[in-house]
């Protein structure tokens, strides 16, 4: 299966930014989508952005302008930055991969990482 680990979260304040990793215990080329998502205390995981393998990328209204996502070949990593955080960002960010080119499609998660951002 995939492992997907994250890194980079920590506690800043609003304005600041933030540099969140995903890494991939495969090659992300074979691997359809890299997502990330985020979920706040109370609310349901939404989706915050992804990138195809053919770089094609989308995000969610509310970070668009603020947040990018990337991928790093060489590295088997996935970058989200994040710039201009809002106290709103305030989640658990996790990393996902989805695999599509055959049914049954399958799924990874990793285990999240903490993003807190204080006003």
């Amino acid at each position: 299966q995939v492992q997907l680990v994250e890194s980079g979260g920590g506690l800043v304040q609003a304005g600041e930014s933030l540099r969140l990793s995903c890494a991939a215990s495969e090659s992300i080329r074979s691997i359809n989508i890299m997502s990330w998502y985020r979920q706040a205390p109370g609310k349901p995981r939404e989706l915050v952005a992804s990138i195809t393998t053919g770089g094609d990328t989308n995000y969610v209204d509310s970070v668009k302008g603020r947040f990018t996502i990337s991928r790093d070949n060489a590295k088997n990593t996935v970058p989200l930055q994040m710039n201009n955080l809002k106290p709103e960002d305030t989640a658990v960010y996790y990393c996902y991969a989805a695999l599509t080119t055959y049914l049954p499609y399958r799924n990874y998660w990793g285990q999240g990482t903490q993003v807190t951002v204080s006003s």
